[in-house]
Protein backbone atom coordinates (compact mmCIF):
# COMPACT_ATOMS: atom_id res chain seq x y z
CA UNK A 1 0.00 0.00 0.00
CA UNK A 2 1.33 3.43 -0.89
CA UNK A 3 2.10 5.42 2.25
CA UNK A 4 0.09 8.42 1.04
CA UNK A 5 -2.92 6.13 0.47
CA UNK A 6 -2.57 4.87 4.05
CA UNK A 7 -2.51 8.41 5.47
CA UNK A 8 -5.74 9.28 3.66
CA UNK A 9 -7.32 5.99 4.72
CA UNK A 10 -6.69 6.76 8.40
CA UNK A 11 -8.11 10.27 8.02
CA UNK A 12 -11.25 8.99 6.30
CA UNK A 13 -11.82 6.40 9.04
CA UNK A 14 -11.91 9.30 11.53
CA UNK A 15 -15.05 10.53 9.78
CA UNK A 16 -13.30 13.37 7.97
CA UNK A 17 -15.02 14.08 4.66
CA UNK A 18 -13.20 17.30 3.68
CA UNK A 19 -9.50 18.18 3.69
CA UNK A 20 -8.62 21.85 3.31
CA UNK A 21 -5.52 22.47 1.26
CA UNK A 22 -3.52 24.66 -1.09
CA UNK A 23 -1.54 22.38 -3.37
CA UNK A 24 2.23 22.43 -3.79
CA UNK A 25 4.83 20.04 -5.09
CA UNK A 26 5.68 18.50 -1.72
CA UNK A 27 2.11 17.47 -0.97
CA UNK A 28 1.00 16.18 -4.40
CA UNK A 29 1.20 12.49 -3.52
CA UNK A 30 -1.22 12.78 -0.58
CA UNK A 31 -3.68 14.96 -2.46
CA UNK A 32 -3.56 12.53 -5.39
CA UNK A 33 -4.47 9.75 -2.96
CA UNK A 34 -7.56 11.74 -1.96
CA UNK A 35 -8.59 12.14 -5.60
CA UNK A 36 -9.00 8.38 -5.93
CA UNK A 37 -11.73 8.18 -3.25
CA UNK A 38 -15.39 9.07 -3.06
CA UNK A 39 -15.66 9.29 0.77
CA UNK A 40 -13.31 12.25 1.20
CA UNK A 41 -12.58 15.31 -0.93
CA UNK A 42 -10.13 18.16 -1.23
CA UNK A 43 -11.32 21.71 -0.63
CA UNK A 44 -8.84 23.91 -2.47
CA UNK A 45 -8.63 27.28 -0.74
CA UNK A 46 -6.72 30.31 -1.97
CA UNK A 47 -4.33 30.64 0.98
CA UNK A 48 -3.02 28.13 3.50
CA UNK A 49 -4.07 30.31 6.44
CA UNK A 50 -7.63 30.08 5.17
CA UNK A 51 -7.28 26.29 4.99
CA UNK A 52 -6.19 26.18 8.62
CA UNK A 53 -9.12 28.35 9.78
CA UNK A 54 -11.55 26.28 7.73
CA UNK A 55 -10.25 23.07 9.31
CA UNK A 56 -10.60 24.66 12.76
CA UNK A 57 -14.24 25.56 12.18
CA UNK A 58 -14.92 22.14 10.62
CA UNK A 59 -13.68 20.49 13.84
CA UNK A 60 -15.51 22.89 16.14
CA UNK A 61 -18.81 22.18 14.44
CA UNK A 62 -18.57 18.39 14.10
CA UNK A 63 -16.83 17.88 17.45
CA UNK A 64 -14.26 15.59 15.89
CA UNK A 65 -11.17 16.17 13.75
CA UNK A 66 -10.32 18.87 11.24
CA UNK A 67 -7.57 18.38 8.65
CA UNK A 68 -5.55 20.87 6.61
CA UNK A 69 -2.57 20.24 4.35
CA UNK A 70 0.12 22.40 2.79
CA UNK A 71 3.36 22.09 0.90
CA UNK A 72 6.82 22.69 2.37
CA UNK A 73 8.32 26.11 3.07
CA UNK A 74 5.90 28.99 2.53
CA UNK A 75 2.88 26.72 2.48
CA UNK A 76 3.68 25.17 5.85
CA UNK A 77 4.57 28.53 7.39
CA UNK A 78 1.28 30.04 6.19
CA UNK A 79 -0.57 27.50 8.34
CA UNK A 80 0.93 28.81 11.57
CA UNK A 81 -1.67 31.41 12.54
CA UNK A 82 -4.42 28.81 12.18
CA UNK A 83 -2.37 26.23 14.08
CA UNK A 84 -1.92 28.71 16.91
CA UNK A 85 -5.63 29.49 16.88
CA UNK A 86 -6.43 25.80 17.36
CA UNK A 87 -3.86 25.55 20.15
CA UNK A 88 -5.17 28.52 22.14
CA UNK A 89 -8.84 27.64 21.61
CA UNK A 90 -8.44 23.87 22.15
CA UNK A 91 -9.53 22.59 18.73
CA UNK A 92 -8.53 19.09 17.52
CA UNK A 93 -6.92 19.49 14.10
CA UNK A 94 -4.39 17.45 12.16
CA UNK A 95 -2.03 19.50 10.00
CA UNK A 96 -0.02 17.58 7.41
CA UNK A 97 2.82 19.29 5.59
CA UNK A 98 4.90 17.98 2.74
CA UNK A 99 8.68 18.12 3.08
CA UNK A 100 11.61 17.77 0.71
CA UNK A 101 13.04 14.29 0.18
CA UNK A 102 15.02 13.06 3.18
CA UNK A 103 18.16 12.96 1.06
CA UNK A 104 17.72 16.70 0.41
CA UNK A 105 17.06 17.65 4.05
CA UNK A 106 19.84 19.29 6.04
CA UNK A 107 19.08 17.68 9.44
CA UNK A 108 21.97 18.75 11.75
CA UNK A 109 24.29 20.08 9.05
CA UNK A 110 25.32 23.72 9.68
CA UNK A 111 23.77 25.09 6.48
CA UNK A 112 20.60 27.08 6.11
CA UNK A 113 18.96 25.00 3.40
CA UNK A 114 19.67 22.21 0.93
CA UNK A 115 16.34 21.32 -0.74
CA UNK A 116 14.11 23.84 -2.52
CA UNK A 117 11.57 25.28 -0.04
CA UNK A 118 13.08 23.12 2.71
CA UNK A 119 11.97 24.53 6.07
CA UNK A 120 12.09 22.99 9.54
CA UNK A 121 8.38 23.47 10.18
CA UNK A 122 8.37 21.03 13.12
CA UNK A 123 10.70 23.20 15.21
CA UNK A 124 8.69 26.29 14.31
CA UNK A 125 5.29 24.74 15.05
CA UNK A 126 6.20 22.68 18.12
CA UNK A 127 5.37 25.42 20.70
CA UNK A 128 1.90 25.75 19.13
CA UNK A 129 1.01 22.05 18.95
CA UNK A 130 0.40 19.13 21.27
CA UNK A 131 2.66 17.01 19.08
CA UNK A 132 4.78 17.68 15.99
CA UNK A 133 7.06 15.23 14.19
CA UNK A 134 9.11 14.98 11.03
CA UNK A 135 8.53 11.39 9.90
CA UNK A 136 11.79 10.09 8.43
CA UNK A 137 11.13 6.34 8.55
CA UNK A 138 8.18 4.92 6.57
CA UNK A 139 7.87 2.16 9.17
CA UNK A 140 7.09 4.87 11.75
CA UNK A 141 4.05 6.29 9.92
CA UNK A 142 1.40 4.15 11.63
CA UNK A 143 2.70 4.95 15.10
CA UNK A 144 3.07 8.66 14.37
CA UNK A 145 -0.32 9.04 12.69
CA UNK A 146 -2.21 7.12 15.36
CA UNK A 147 -0.45 9.13 18.06
CA UNK A 148 -1.21 12.43 16.35
CA UNK A 149 -4.91 11.69 15.88
CA UNK A 150 -5.26 10.42 19.45
CA UNK A 151 -3.48 13.37 21.08
CA UNK A 152 -5.42 15.92 19.04
CA UNK A 153 -8.69 14.64 20.52
CA UNK A 154 -7.70 13.53 24.02
CA UNK A 155 -7.45 15.56 27.21
CA UNK A 156 -7.48 19.24 26.34
CA UNK A 157 -7.89 19.06 22.55
CA UNK A 158 -5.50 20.82 20.24
CA UNK A 159 -3.56 20.76 16.98
CA UNK A 160 -0.93 18.24 15.91
CA UNK A 161 1.41 18.34 12.92
CA UNK A 162 3.09 15.66 10.84
CA UNK A 163 5.76 16.66 8.33
CA UNK A 164 6.11 13.94 5.68
CA UNK A 165 8.96 14.01 3.12
CA UNK A 166 8.08 13.35 -0.50
CA UNK A 167 10.09 10.16 -0.81
CA UNK A 168 8.21 8.68 2.16
CA UNK A 169 4.84 9.63 0.68
CA UNK A 170 5.51 7.49 -2.39
CA UNK A 171 6.93 4.52 -0.47
CA UNK A 172 5.04 1.22 -0.30
CA UNK A 173 4.27 -0.06 3.21
CA UNK A 174 2.33 -2.87 4.92
CA UNK A 175 0.40 -0.99 7.64
CA UNK A 176 -0.89 -4.09 9.43
CA UNK A 177 2.65 -5.21 10.37
CA UNK A 178 3.84 -1.78 11.50
CA UNK A 179 4.10 -0.82 15.17
CA UNK A 180 0.89 0.63 16.58
CA UNK A 181 0.79 3.52 19.02
CA UNK A 182 -2.08 1.82 20.84
CA UNK A 183 0.17 -1.14 21.73
CA UNK A 184 2.85 1.11 23.19
CA UNK A 185 3.79 1.92 26.77
CA UNK A 186 3.46 5.58 25.84
CA UNK A 187 -0.26 5.14 25.15
CA UNK A 188 -0.80 3.08 28.32
CA UNK A 189 0.86 5.76 30.44
CA UNK A 190 -1.36 8.46 28.96
CA UNK A 191 -4.65 6.66 29.58
CA UNK A 192 -3.61 5.84 33.16
CA UNK A 193 -3.48 9.56 33.93
CA UNK A 194 -7.27 9.99 33.99
CA UNK A 195 -8.74 11.70 37.05
CA UNK A 196 -11.73 10.50 39.02
CA UNK A 197 -14.24 12.50 41.04
CA UNK A 198 -14.80 11.34 44.58
CA UNK A 199 -18.25 11.33 46.13
CA UNK A 200 -17.10 13.50 49.03
CA UNK A 201 -16.25 16.31 46.63
CA UNK A 202 -19.65 16.05 44.96
CA UNK A 203 -21.36 16.13 48.36
CA UNK A 204 -19.50 19.31 49.27
CA UNK A 205 -20.41 20.98 45.99
CA UNK A 206 -24.06 20.02 46.44
CA UNK A 207 -24.07 21.65 49.88
CA UNK A 208 -22.33 24.76 48.59
CA UNK A 209 -24.97 25.11 45.86
CA UNK A 210 -27.82 24.53 48.31
CA UNK A 211 -26.55 27.28 50.62
CA UNK A 212 -26.03 29.91 47.92
CA UNK A 213 -28.34 32.89 47.41
CA UNK A 214 -26.78 34.50 44.33
CA UNK A 215 -25.10 31.69 42.36
CA UNK A 216 -23.82 31.98 38.79
CA UNK A 217 -22.32 29.48 36.34
CA UNK A 218 -19.59 30.85 34.06
CA UNK A 219 -19.49 28.75 30.87
CA UNK A 220 -16.28 28.93 28.85
CA UNK A 221 -15.14 27.51 25.55
CA UNK A 222 -14.44 24.21 27.27
CA UNK A 223 -18.18 23.47 27.31
CA UNK A 224 -18.31 23.10 23.53
CA UNK A 225 -14.84 21.50 23.40
CA UNK A 226 -16.13 18.79 25.75
CA UNK A 227 -19.54 18.49 24.00
CA UNK A 228 -21.11 19.42 27.33
CA UNK A 229 -23.84 21.91 26.34
CA UNK A 230 -26.77 19.60 27.09
CA UNK A 231 -25.42 18.69 30.50
CA UNK A 232 -24.76 22.35 31.28
CA UNK A 233 -28.40 23.18 30.52
CA UNK A 234 -29.48 20.23 32.68
CA UNK A 235 -27.45 21.51 35.66
CA UNK A 236 -28.99 24.95 35.24
CA UNK A 237 -32.48 23.41 35.02
CA UNK A 238 -32.01 21.18 38.09
CA UNK A 239 -30.62 23.94 40.28
CA UNK A 240 -32.10 27.10 38.77
CA UNK A 241 -28.63 28.65 38.57
CA UNK A 242 -28.28 31.25 35.79
CA UNK A 243 -25.45 31.08 33.26
CA UNK A 244 -23.12 33.78 32.01
CA UNK A 245 -20.59 33.02 29.29
CA UNK A 246 -17.15 34.01 28.18
CA UNK A 247 -16.51 35.14 24.60
CA UNK A 248 -15.68 31.55 23.64
CA UNK A 249 -18.64 30.12 25.54
CA UNK A 250 -21.36 32.24 23.94
CA UNK A 251 -23.01 29.36 22.10
CA UNK A 252 -22.85 27.00 25.07
CA UNK A 253 -26.46 27.92 25.85
CA UNK A 254 -29.20 29.40 23.67
CA UNK A 255 -30.46 32.92 24.31
CA UNK A 256 -33.96 31.49 24.23
CA UNK A 257 -33.14 29.95 27.62
CA UNK A 258 -34.34 32.39 30.30
CA UNK A 259 -31.36 31.46 32.47
CA UNK A 260 -28.86 32.78 29.94
CA UNK A 261 -27.70 36.02 31.59
CA UNK A 262 -25.36 37.12 28.79
CA UNK A 263 -21.65 37.52 28.10
CA UNK A 264 -19.18 38.80 30.67
CA UNK A 265 -15.72 40.29 30.26
CA UNK A 266 -13.88 43.30 28.90
CA UNK A 267 -16.49 43.78 26.17
CA UNK A 268 -19.31 41.96 27.89
CA UNK A 269 -22.76 43.24 28.70
CA UNK A 270 -22.71 45.61 31.65
CA UNK A 271 -25.66 43.78 33.20
CA UNK A 272 -23.86 40.44 32.88
CA UNK A 273 -20.72 41.81 34.52
CA UNK A 274 -22.81 43.22 37.36
CA UNK A 275 -24.43 39.83 37.96
CA UNK A 276 -21.06 38.09 38.12
CA UNK A 277 -19.54 40.80 40.32
CA UNK A 278 -22.39 40.43 42.86
CA UNK A 279 -22.65 36.63 42.98
CA UNK A 280 -21.93 34.66 46.15
CA UNK A 281 -21.11 31.42 44.29
CA UNK A 282 -19.30 31.18 40.97
CA UNK A 283 -19.04 27.81 39.21
CA UNK A 284 -16.44 28.17 36.45
CA UNK A 285 -16.69 25.49 33.77
CA UNK A 286 -14.05 25.18 31.04
CA UNK A 287 -12.77 28.76 31.15
CA UNK A 288 -9.16 29.97 31.27
CA UNK A 289 -10.14 33.15 33.14
CA UNK A 290 -7.83 35.28 31.01
CA UNK A 291 -7.66 39.06 31.30
CA UNK A 292 -10.40 39.52 28.67
CA UNK A 293 -12.74 37.98 31.26
CA UNK A 294 -11.32 39.17 34.56
CA UNK A 295 -9.95 42.56 33.55
CA UNK A 296 -6.51 43.67 34.70
CA UNK A 297 -7.40 43.29 38.39
CA UNK A 298 -8.10 39.56 38.74
CA UNK A 299 -7.99 39.85 42.53
CA UNK A 300 -11.29 41.77 42.33
CA UNK A 301 -13.02 39.22 40.06
CA UNK A 302 -16.15 37.82 41.79
CA UNK A 303 -14.42 38.77 45.04
CA UNK A 304 -17.50 38.14 47.18
CA UNK A 305 -18.05 34.63 45.86
CA UNK A 306 -17.00 31.16 46.78
CA UNK A 307 -15.45 29.79 43.58
CA UNK A 308 -15.46 26.32 42.02
CA UNK A 309 -13.28 25.92 38.93
CA UNK A 310 -13.43 22.80 36.73
CA UNK A 311 -10.99 22.40 33.85
CA UNK A 312 -9.37 19.58 31.87
CA UNK A 313 -6.05 21.45 31.95
CA UNK A 314 -4.57 21.39 35.46
CA UNK A 315 -2.28 24.30 34.55
CA UNK A 316 -5.28 26.63 34.25
CA UNK A 317 -6.45 26.01 37.82
CA UNK A 318 -5.49 28.72 40.33
CA UNK A 319 -3.34 30.27 37.61
CA UNK A 320 -4.97 33.71 37.44
CA UNK A 321 -7.80 33.66 39.98
CA UNK A 322 -7.54 31.80 43.28
CA UNK A 323 -10.51 29.51 43.89
CA UNK A 324 -11.94 27.47 46.76
CA UNK A 325 -12.35 24.26 44.76
CA UNK A 326 -9.94 23.53 41.91
CA UNK A 327 -11.16 20.42 40.09
CA UNK A 328 -8.95 18.87 37.40
CA UNK A 329 -11.49 16.96 35.35
CA UNK A 330 -13.25 16.71 32.02
CA UNK A 331 -16.10 19.24 32.18
CA UNK A 332 -18.68 16.98 30.58
CA UNK A 333 -17.87 14.07 32.90
CA UNK A 334 -18.03 16.45 35.87
CA UNK A 335 -21.46 17.69 34.81
CA UNK A 336 -22.76 14.15 34.26
CA UNK A 337 -21.58 13.11 37.74
CA UNK A 338 -22.93 16.23 39.46
CA UNK A 339 -26.28 16.03 37.69
CA UNK A 340 -26.63 12.36 38.64
CA UNK A 341 -25.75 13.19 42.24
CA UNK A 342 -28.31 16.00 42.43
CA UNK A 343 -31.02 13.83 40.83
CA UNK A 344 -30.32 10.83 43.07
CA UNK A 345 -30.41 13.01 46.18
CA UNK A 346 -33.66 14.68 45.01
CA UNK A 347 -32.09 18.11 45.12
CA UNK A 348 -34.65 20.85 45.75
CA UNK A 349 -34.41 23.56 43.11
CA UNK A 350 -33.22 26.86 44.54
CA UNK A 351 -35.63 29.73 45.01
CA UNK A 352 -33.68 32.46 43.23
CA UNK A 353 -36.57 34.77 42.39
CA UNK A 354 -34.93 37.77 44.09
CA UNK A 355 -31.68 37.08 42.21
CA UNK A 356 -33.55 36.88 38.90
CA UNK A 357 -35.26 40.20 39.66
CA UNK A 358 -31.87 41.77 40.35
CA UNK A 359 -30.70 40.65 36.91
CA UNK A 360 -33.82 42.02 35.22
CA UNK A 361 -33.25 45.35 36.94
CA UNK A 362 -29.66 45.46 35.72
CA UNK A 363 -30.65 44.50 32.17
CA UNK A 364 -33.48 47.03 31.91
CA UNK A 365 -31.37 49.82 33.37
CA UNK A 366 -28.18 49.13 31.39
CA UNK A 367 -29.04 47.74 27.92
CA UNK A 368 -26.20 47.19 25.48
CA UNK A 369 -26.83 49.87 22.86
CA UNK A 370 -26.79 53.62 22.55
CA UNK A 371 -29.69 55.24 24.39
CA UNK A 372 -30.18 57.68 21.51
CA UNK A 373 -29.70 57.01 17.82
CA UNK A 374 -29.12 59.51 15.05
CA UNK A 375 -31.48 59.62 12.09
CA UNK A 376 -30.23 57.56 9.13
CA UNK A 377 -27.26 56.25 11.16
CA UNK A 378 -26.93 52.55 12.00
CA UNK A 379 -26.48 51.73 15.69
CA UNK A 380 -24.46 48.47 15.55
CA UNK A 381 -25.98 46.62 18.50
CA UNK A 382 -29.51 47.30 17.29
CA UNK A 383 -28.50 46.19 13.79
CA UNK A 384 -27.07 42.94 15.17
CA UNK A 385 -30.24 42.28 17.16
CA UNK A 386 -32.31 42.79 14.01
CA UNK A 387 -30.03 40.58 11.93
CA UNK A 388 -30.23 37.80 14.52
CA UNK A 389 -34.03 37.96 14.42
CA UNK A 390 -33.92 37.16 10.69
CA UNK A 391 -31.57 34.18 10.98
CA UNK A 392 -33.02 30.71 11.34
CA UNK A 393 -32.45 27.78 13.67
CA UNK A 394 -29.29 25.90 12.73
CA UNK A 395 -27.48 28.83 11.14
CA UNK A 396 -23.80 29.10 12.03
CA UNK A 397 -22.57 32.58 12.89
CA UNK A 398 -18.92 33.20 11.99
CA UNK A 399 -17.37 36.35 13.43
CA UNK A 400 -14.16 38.06 12.44
CA UNK A 401 -12.03 40.03 14.90
CA UNK A 402 -12.64 43.66 15.75
CA UNK A 403 -15.44 45.94 16.89
CA UNK A 404 -18.09 44.03 14.93
CA UNK A 405 -17.08 40.88 16.84
CA UNK A 406 -17.94 42.53 20.13
CA UNK A 407 -21.19 44.05 18.90
CA UNK A 408 -22.24 40.61 17.65
CA UNK A 409 -21.07 38.83 20.81
CA UNK A 410 -22.98 41.34 22.93
CA UNK A 411 -26.20 41.48 20.95
CA UNK A 412 -26.70 38.47 18.64
CA UNK A 413 -29.53 36.43 20.15
CA UNK A 414 -28.76 32.79 19.43
CA UNK A 415 -31.67 30.51 18.65
CA UNK A 416 -31.70 26.79 19.44
CA UNK A 417 -29.22 24.77 17.35
CA UNK A 418 -27.40 27.90 16.19
CA UNK A 419 -23.64 28.05 16.69
CA UNK A 420 -21.37 31.08 16.99
CA UNK A 421 -17.67 30.89 16.13
CA UNK A 422 -15.16 33.37 17.54
CA UNK A 423 -11.39 33.47 17.22
CA UNK A 424 -10.54 33.75 20.91
CA UNK A 425 -6.96 33.34 22.09
CA UNK A 426 -5.31 34.15 18.77
CA UNK A 427 -7.85 36.83 17.89
CA UNK A 428 -6.92 36.59 14.21
CA UNK A 429 -8.37 39.02 11.69
CA UNK A 430 -9.35 37.14 8.55
CA UNK A 431 -10.92 34.27 10.50
CA UNK A 432 -14.58 34.59 9.53
CA UNK A 433 -14.70 33.84 5.79
CA UNK A 434 -12.66 30.60 5.85
CA UNK A 435 -14.28 29.55 9.13
CA UNK A 436 -17.69 29.86 7.48
CA UNK A 437 -16.46 27.61 4.66
CA UNK A 438 -15.36 24.91 7.09
CA UNK A 439 -18.49 25.21 9.20
CA UNK A 440 -20.85 24.95 6.24
CA UNK A 441 -19.11 21.91 4.79
CA UNK A 442 -19.00 20.26 8.21
CA UNK A 443 -22.68 20.77 8.98
CA UNK A 444 -24.56 21.31 5.74
CA UNK A 445 -26.09 24.40 7.37
CA UNK A 446 -26.09 28.02 6.22
CA UNK A 447 -23.43 30.34 7.61
CA UNK A 448 -23.67 34.02 8.47
CA UNK A 449 -20.38 35.93 8.31
CA UNK A 450 -20.14 39.15 10.33
CA UNK A 451 -16.87 40.93 9.60
CA UNK A 452 -15.31 44.35 9.71
CA UNK A 453 -13.82 46.11 6.70
CA UNK A 454 -10.32 45.39 8.01
CA UNK A 455 -10.60 41.69 8.78
CA UNK A 456 -12.67 40.99 5.67
CA UNK A 457 -9.76 42.04 3.44
CA UNK A 458 -7.25 39.73 5.17
CA UNK A 459 -8.74 36.65 3.49
CA UNK A 460 -10.95 38.31 0.87
CA UNK A 461 -9.58 35.88 -1.73
CA UNK A 462 -11.79 33.15 -0.23
CA UNK A 463 -14.77 34.71 -1.95
CA UNK A 464 -13.56 32.62 -4.88
CA UNK A 465 -13.79 29.41 -2.83
CA UNK A 466 -17.29 30.31 -1.67
CA UNK A 467 -18.46 31.00 -5.23
CA UNK A 468 -16.74 27.97 -6.72
CA UNK A 469 -18.49 25.68 -4.22
CA UNK A 470 -21.72 27.73 -4.27
CA UNK A 471 -21.83 27.70 -0.49
CA UNK A 472 -24.86 29.11 1.40
CA UNK A 473 -22.88 31.86 3.13
CA UNK A 474 -24.32 35.32 3.78
CA UNK A 475 -21.58 37.91 4.34
CA UNK A 476 -22.18 41.12 6.29
CA UNK A 477 -19.28 43.59 6.39
CA UNK A 478 -19.71 46.39 8.92
CA UNK A 479 -17.69 49.15 7.28
CA UNK A 480 -16.49 52.16 9.28
CA UNK A 481 -13.37 52.64 7.14
CA UNK A 482 -10.96 52.08 10.00
CA UNK A 483 -9.46 49.50 12.30
CA UNK A 484 -12.01 50.51 14.88
CA UNK A 485 -10.92 48.45 17.88
CA UNK A 486 -7.41 49.92 17.84
CA UNK A 487 -8.74 53.36 16.90
CA UNK A 488 -10.97 53.29 19.98
CA UNK A 489 -7.94 52.25 22.06
CA UNK A 490 -6.03 55.22 20.62
CA UNK A 491 -8.91 57.55 21.47
CA UNK A 492 -8.80 56.48 25.13
CA UNK A 493 -5.08 56.09 25.77
CA UNK A 494 -3.31 58.14 23.05
CA UNK A 495 -5.35 61.36 23.05
CA UNK A 496 -6.98 60.44 19.75
CA UNK A 497 -3.76 60.08 17.72
CA UNK A 498 -4.98 57.63 15.10
CA UNK A 499 -1.76 56.34 13.60
CA UNK A 500 -2.33 53.58 10.98
CA UNK A 501 -5.99 52.97 11.84
CA UNK A 502 -7.80 55.29 9.38
CA UNK A 503 -7.96 54.57 5.64
CA UNK A 504 -10.06 54.60 2.48
CA UNK A 505 -11.67 51.31 1.44
CA UNK A 506 -12.34 50.01 -2.07
CA UNK A 507 -15.90 49.43 -3.25
CA UNK A 508 -16.68 46.11 -1.56
CA UNK A 509 -19.99 45.67 -3.36
CA UNK A 510 -18.30 45.90 -6.77
CA UNK A 511 -15.60 43.47 -5.63
CA UNK A 512 -18.24 40.95 -4.51
CA UNK A 513 -20.07 41.33 -7.81
CA UNK A 514 -16.80 40.78 -9.68
CA UNK A 515 -16.66 37.37 -8.02
CA UNK A 516 -20.25 36.75 -9.17
CA UNK A 517 -21.89 37.30 -5.78
CA UNK A 518 -25.21 39.10 -5.36
CA UNK A 519 -24.37 42.22 -3.35
CA UNK A 520 -26.16 45.06 -1.55
CA UNK A 521 -25.42 48.29 0.29
CA UNK A 522 -27.18 49.09 3.57
CA UNK A 523 -26.92 52.66 4.82
CA UNK A 524 -29.67 52.83 7.46
CA UNK A 525 -32.09 50.62 9.37
CA UNK A 526 -34.92 51.19 6.91
CA UNK A 527 -32.80 49.74 4.13
CA UNK A 528 -31.73 46.90 6.45
CA UNK A 529 -35.35 45.99 7.13
CA UNK A 530 -36.06 45.91 3.40
CA UNK A 531 -32.91 44.13 2.18
CA UNK A 532 -32.05 41.55 4.84
CA UNK A 533 -35.17 39.38 4.42
CA UNK A 534 -34.35 39.15 0.70
CA UNK A 535 -30.76 38.23 1.51
CA UNK A 536 -31.85 35.42 3.82
CA UNK A 537 -34.22 33.96 1.23
CA UNK A 538 -31.62 33.95 -1.56
CA UNK A 539 -29.96 30.65 -2.44
CA UNK A 540 -26.17 30.64 -2.44
CA UNK A 541 -23.73 33.34 -1.34
CA UNK A 542 -24.79 36.96 -0.80
CA UNK A 543 -22.73 39.99 0.24
CA UNK A 544 -24.00 43.00 2.23
CA UNK A 545 -21.97 46.09 3.06
CA UNK A 546 -23.31 47.89 6.15
CA UNK A 547 -22.11 51.49 6.38
CA UNK A 548 -21.22 52.82 9.84
CA UNK A 549 -19.87 56.15 11.03
CA UNK A 550 -16.10 56.26 11.46
CA UNK A 551 -16.32 57.05 15.18
CA UNK A 552 -18.66 54.17 16.03
CA UNK A 553 -17.50 52.65 19.31
CA UNK A 554 -17.92 49.44 21.29
CA UNK A 555 -19.57 50.22 24.59
CA UNK A 556 -19.54 49.32 27.34
CA UNK A 557 -15.94 48.22 27.71
CA UNK A 558 -13.60 47.57 30.61
CA UNK A 559 -10.55 49.81 30.82
CA UNK A 560 -7.26 49.17 32.59
CA UNK A 561 -7.25 49.11 36.40
CA UNK A 562 -11.04 48.86 36.81
CA UNK A 563 -12.90 45.85 38.26
CA UNK A 564 -15.31 43.99 36.03
CA UNK A 565 -18.39 45.86 37.30
CA UNK A 566 -16.93 49.33 36.61
CA UNK A 567 -17.14 49.57 32.82
CA UNK A 568 -16.60 52.57 30.55
CA UNK A 569 -18.56 54.85 30.15
CA UNK A 570 -18.28 54.83 33.94
CA UNK A 571 -21.32 55.13 36.15
CA UNK A 572 -21.25 57.80 38.82
CA UNK A 573 -19.59 56.41 41.91
CA UNK A 574 -22.73 56.79 44.02
CA UNK A 575 -24.84 55.01 41.41
CA UNK A 576 -22.41 52.10 41.28
CA UNK A 577 -22.35 51.90 45.06
CA UNK A 578 -26.14 51.84 45.18
CA UNK A 579 -26.55 48.92 42.75
CA UNK A 580 -23.68 46.79 44.11
CA UNK A 581 -24.58 44.14 46.66
CA UNK A 582 -20.98 43.93 47.87
CA UNK A 583 -18.48 46.64 48.78
CA UNK A 584 -16.76 48.65 46.07
CA UNK A 585 -13.02 48.36 45.59
CA UNK A 586 -10.63 51.26 45.75
CA UNK A 587 -10.33 53.21 42.52
CA UNK A 588 -7.02 53.13 40.65
CA UNK A 589 -5.83 55.59 38.05
CA UNK A 590 -6.39 54.70 34.42
CA UNK A 591 -2.97 54.94 32.70
CA UNK A 592 -2.48 57.21 29.71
Amino acid sequence: MKLSDYVVDVIAKEGVSHVFEFIGGAIVHILDSISNRDDIECVSVRHEQAGAFAAEAYARINGKLGVAMATSGPGALNLLTGIGSCYFDSVPCLFITGQVNTYEYKFDRPVRQIGFQETDIVSVARPLTKYAELVTDPNRIRYSLEKAVFLAQSGRPGPVLLDIPMNLQRTDIEPEILESFFDSNEYKQIIQQSNSLNSKMLDEIKEVIANSKRPVILAGGGIRAANASKNLEQLSLITGIPVVTSLMGIDAISHSNSLNFGMIGSYGNRYSNLVLANCDLLIILGSRLDSRQTGTRPDTFARGALKIHVDIDENELNAKVKVNYAIHHDVNEFLISLNEKLSQDKFIKLDLSNWYETFKTFKNKYPTYSAETKINVIEPNRFIEFLSSKCKDGDIISLDVGQHQMWASQSFRLKPKQRLLNSGGMGAMGFSLPAAIGATLSSGQDAIVIAGDGGFQVNIQELDTIVRLNLPIKIFVLNNSCLGMVRQFQDIYFNGRQQSTMYQNPDFVEIARAYGIVAYNVNNMEEAKEIIPNVMSTTGPVFVEVKLEKDTAVNPKLVVNRPIEDMYPHLEREELKEIMLIDLVEEMEVPK
